[in-house]
């Protein structure tokens, strides 16, 4: 079986749940380093009991990890290729999963090709992943895609990375949908797990110590970030796809979002009257915003992304859509009702047991559902690490380095923000702030 099954008898995928395992460090200060990449990976492998596998004790639910683009590392990786690649900000890249039949990945190729030439941007090449597969499963390698990434700079009037993400954005949407109106990779082969120029997703359908062995990048030393957001999926009842595993673009989830079916009803029965001043036109080569059969993770990810691309920043996103039980708070601050209230009017709450880690390359943080049901646990270590797990020790750290350790309460945030206007120093300071 190399896709989920129908609806059918008794079963429906609709009623599928999931409660997995989340976590990253980011350096408070910005600093980049393939030490956290390292410390990533080794959060994702102490989840590894957080996953499931099947039959096939070498086929995971999925795993994977977020990070700020490598910049240095891709610049020579794709001057071998004798292309240059424009300054940080300027470029974006997309992790691009690929059907294994040539036809239909040459014709995937080209309809994101075609969405690039659309949008006045420049492609700058193609690079091929290098990926290690001889540890997978035969189950999952029958259904491993081809892996590539795809080198996109700004086209003309394109002056900010803000400006640039949103034209990626855009590019992945319409190509997709062609792809998906054409049936080009037959249902789940064809799939985008991050296309930006902040950031970049390394995921599969793999076993938490597998990421890091699996992707030759991942251990490369020229691979550094000062973010790291790992995720060991957990599907009960479910059936594991590579487009399915955590992170995504936004987000990692642990838990399930039980108002599912009436958050993509009302995004879609509002869809007409949905505008922005951002996106202008471009709003309309987005819909549908979610596809059918999409889990409750993807699906939130993808009204966050909308959100976010729209100019709100992530962290206010997040508080849009899972806000604080503030409706009988007598003693909240009137300001901070008020926030609720207002939003309230434009958005029903995703609501469930669940703890989010978001990202946006810029911001990293966390959220718990209203009433807490799932666990996060958070330290702050003297050499300006943060550290935040789906429980105590995802990642080894002498007691005596540690000077801040808490859990994430319901319906708060923890927040790890670059503080740009700072200092007005080169290398800006980052600070940690919990609060709702």
């Amino acid at each position: 079986m190399n896709q989920p099954p129908l609806a059918q008898g008794l079963y429906d995928p609709a009623n599928e749940h999931d409660a997995c395992g989340v976590g990253f460090v980011a350096h408070i200060k910005g600093k980049k380093s393939h030490s956290i990449v390292e410390q990533g990976l080794q959060i994702l492998k102490n989840l590894t009991h957080r996953g499931a596998v099947g039959a096939d004790p070498l086929a995971g639910d999925g795993a994977g990890i977020l990070l700020q683009i490598p910049d240095a590392f891709l610049r020579e990786e794709m001057a071998k290729q004798r292309i240059k690649l424009p300054p940080a900000g300027q470029y974006g890249v997309g992790m691009v999963f690929l059907p294994q039949e040539p036809a239909s990945r040459l014709a995937c190729e080209y309809e994101i090709e075609r969405a690039i030439k659309e949008e006045g941007q420049i492609l700058l090449g193609w690079r091929d992943v290098p990926c290690e597969n001889s540890g997978l499963g035969d189950s999952v390698r029958k259904i491993e895609p081809v892996i590539r990434q795809v080198f996109i700079a700004r086209g003309r009037g394109v002056t900010v990375t803000d400006a640039l993400e949103r034209k990626l954005y855009i590019i992945r949407k319409s190509s997709g949908h062609a792809i998906q109106a054409l049936d080009l990779a037959h249902g789940k082969e064809f799939y985008v797990p991050s296309m930006s120029a902040r950031t970049v997703v390394y995921k599969g359908m793999l076993l938490a110590n597998q990421v890091g062995t699996y992707y030759k990048d991942l251990q490369d030393a020229r691979v550094i970030s000062a973010l790291a957001l790992v995720h060991q999926r957990f599907s009960t009842n479910t059936f594991p796809t590579w487009d399915l595993a955590h992170p995504f673009r936004l987000i990692a989830h642990n838990g399930e979002i039980n108002t599912l079916r009436g958050n993509v009803n009302w995004i879609r029965a509002r869809q007409g009257a949905i505008s922005s001043p951002i996106l202008g036109k471009d709003l309309d080569k987005l819909w549908p915003l979610i596809y059918h059969g999409q889990s409750d993770s993807a699906s939130f990810d993808n009204a966050l992304e909308l959100l976010v691309m729209s100019g709100y920043s992530v962290a206010h996103a997040v508080m849009m859509m899972i806000p604080e039980a503030w409706e009988s708070h007598t003693l909240m601050d009137p300001n901070r009702r008020a926030f609720y209230e207002y939003h309230a009017a434009m958005m029903e709450p995703w609501d469930g047991p669940a703890a989010i880690a978001f990202t946006d390359g810029r911001q990293i943080g966390a959220t718990l559902d209203r009433n807490g049901l799932r666990p996060a646990r958070y330290i702050v270590t003297d050499d300006d690490l943060v550290i935040m797990g789906s429980e105590c020790g995802c990642l080894p750290i002498p007691e005596e380095s540690i000077v801040k350790k808490w859990r994430l309460q319901p319906g708060k945030m923890f927040l790890v923000d670059k503080n740009e206007s700072g200092n007005g120093s080169s290398n800006p300071s980052w600070i940690t702030i919990e609060f709702r």
